[in-house]
């Protein structure tokens, strides 16, 4: 599945458009992971745990839209969204919502 921020693939013409594909994963912050972040947040440095879980939830979203776009019979997905969002009474939870428009090239 070929997947591009950008409205066209260069020297690939669009055949077919097919739709809106999204794709979403919501992912609860972890107490000791909140924990050693504050202690590398007082030290200073990458909070890497936090890196880590902003990666598994954004390549979530887009296997769960690539899915989508295959049912679709696509076989690309153009002018993809990322989109980020905190959610929770405490702001224990990241949202990660992707979208692209599922074509044939």
């Amino acid at each position: 599945m070929l997947m591009s921020t950008t409205p066209t693939l260069d020297g690939q013409p669009i055949r077919q458009y097919l739709g809106v594909v999204t794709g979403e994963a919501i992912i609860g912050a972890n107490i000791f992971k909140d924990m050693f972040a504050s202690i590398r947040n007082v030290v200073g440095g990458r909070a890497g745990s936090y890196e880590r879980t902003l990666a598994d939830s954004r390549e979530i979203a887009m296997d769960e839209m690539a899915e989508a776009a295959r049912k679709l019979g696509a076989n690309a997905v153009v002018g993809i969204d990322i989109d980020y969002e905190v959610l929770g009474q405490d702001n224990g939870m990241l949202m990660v919502c992707v979208s692209g428009t599922a074509v044939k090239v």
